[in-house]
């Protein structure tokens, strides 16, 4: 069935400056863990008609489809740069257009070793990939930009980790992205010292995935096109990290290797949702100063889009890229609000009020340490139009709020906030009322992704082999209130 797909050479027609020809693994077994009949609607295909087979064939068999391609890069870790990077697990698989005409990636994990894959074994944990579609799927119902999970084959091997007990199982999984061209496969040219390649996978990009840019036909005149490229990426990535930062989405690992030129999340490793509002809050415990913690994440993609100009030099004017990256903090500040005002219940507030809202709110949740995203799916359990008549229901339960230890400023945080939100209530219509409800139930899911949760449903899968936590799980993160 899928090889019934038409795929395009794009990246591959760029040639072999950018990647190497690999062989996928040979695995003892597969079984299928995991499929995402949605995606395959959005390929044109009829879920029904897919047969388990056809994904074990193509995606671990890796049946018909070549060449598989090994991306190579470089990339700023932790701040130093690491010119031994590329895909060391997986490869390219192949490349689609979706029902909406855009080009979308199949790219694998855990599908062996490559020229990039160094002392380790080329293969995925099948924690690792249970991990990565709870990711990337509760993003995704969150209304993050990012890559989801195709299928997911459990393959059979023991494999040996120093961060999981041991020997644990073994997967392979394929990944539906935009692109797997990232931060670090520019810095790599530039550190071949290749303008050549530098303009020439620019043109690619922008071809691909900056559809909105036109380019003039005479080549000197391409300059324009670039500078609006680099400014539609600040954009797209401010969006992004104002995406994580209402979604209390910690990613751990903001390596320029890790973010795709596109602006959209991907590469899921030691993720993790706040319990709490904690800006410190850090997901990765290799990250032993914090460098990548929650509150950090939107200085992060703004250091690593600044560091993106120093490869894209070859064809952008500097100062050009200076002045689109002195909006990243606008562009984030209003993308942030919006998405927590939503939260909150509003589309929209005047300036003044939506920024006190927003300050109360961040205030009382520091406050308090109630769970982040109890908070907001309380409210939306609670909230009815009668508030708007009476201050004493405004958040009248208080269970979640409840403690021993409850200090005064807690309380005080609690009461200002509840003024501010029956004040902002006495203007709204009825009908304003019932879309504040809708707003709240819309984008304040029952069941947030904590490691609890994740935890919990390894432990049926590795002690009874038991799989329907996981997809009951996955139906509880797309559940809205």
């Amino acid at each position: 069935m899928f090889l019934s797909l038409e795929y395009e050479p794009a990246l591959e027609s760029l040639g072999t400056d950018y990647f190497d020809e690999v062989v996928a693994a040979e695995f003892p077994c597969h079984i299928l863990r995991y499929r995402n009949d949605e995606l395959l609607s959005q390929l044109g295909l009829e879920p029904t008609e897919v047969q388990d087979a056809d994904f074990i064939q193509a995606f671990g068999k890796f049946v018909g489809v070549r060449p598989f391609l090994a991306l190579r890069y470089h990339g700023y870790q932790f701040g130093e740069y690491n010119s031994r990077l590329g895909d060391g697990r997986g490869f390219l698989y192949g490349q689609v257009r979706g029902n909406d005409g855009k080009l979308y990636d199949f790219g694998t994990k855990g599908s062996g070793t490559t020229p990039y894959s160094r002392s380790a074994d080329g293969r995925l944990t099948l924690k690792g990939g249970v991990r990565e579609i709870l990711a990337a799927e509760a993003l995704h119902n969150l209304g993050v930009r990012t890559s989801r999970c195709l299928s997911l084959i459990e393959t059979g091997e023991s494999l040996w980790r120093g961060d999981e007990p041991s020997p644990t199982r073994s997967s392979v999984m394929v990944r539906f992205s935009n692109s797997h061209i990232r931060f670090g496969t520019f810095e790599r040219l530039h550190y071949l010292k290749r303008k050549d390649l530098t303009r020439k996978l620019l043109d690619h990009v922008i071809k691909y995935y900056y559809p909105k840019i036109t380019f003039p036909e005479a080549e000197e005149d391409k300059t324009d096109s670039y500078i609006q490229f680099y400014a539609e990426l600040v954009e797209r990535v401010a969006q992004l990290a104002a995406q994580w930062m209402a979604a209390g989405f910690c990613h751990g690992v903001l390596n320029t290797d890790n973010m795709s030129i596109t602006g959209e999340s991907f590469d899921y490793g030691p993720y993790a949702f706040i319990p709490s509002y904690n800006p410190q809050f850090t997901a990765a415990y290799f990250d032993y100063y914090r460098r990548y913690c929650y509150g950090n994440q939107p200085e992060i993609c703004a250091l690593n889009l600044e560091m993106l100009q120093q490869p894209l030099a070859a064809v952008i004017p500097t100062e050009e890229m200076a002045a689109a990256l002195d909006n990243f903090g606008a562009y984030y500040y209003h993308n942030y609000q919006q998405l927590m005002l939503n939260k909150l219940g509003f589309e929209q507030l005047p300036e003044a009020q939506g920024k006190e809202l927003l300050e109360l709110t961040i205030q009382l949740l520091q406050d308090t340490q109630v769970g982040y995203h109890a908070f907001f799916a309380e409210l939306a359990q609670q909230f009815t139009p009668s508030w708007r008549d009476d201050f004493a229901q405004v958040w009248s339960n208080l269970s979640l709020f409840q403690s021993e230890k409850q200090e005064e400023s807690e309380l005080s945080a609690l009461a200002k906030w509840r003024e501010l939100y029956y004040h902002l209530l006495q203007d709204k219509s009825h009908k304003q009322l019932e879309e504040i409800a809708q707003h709240l139930r819309e984008h304040n899911p029952k069941t947030a992704l904590l490691r609890p949760l994740i935890e919990e449903v390894w432990q049926d899968i590795t002690q009874a082999d038991n799989w329907e936590p996981l997809y009951q799980l996955l139906k509880r993160i797309q559940t809205k209130n």
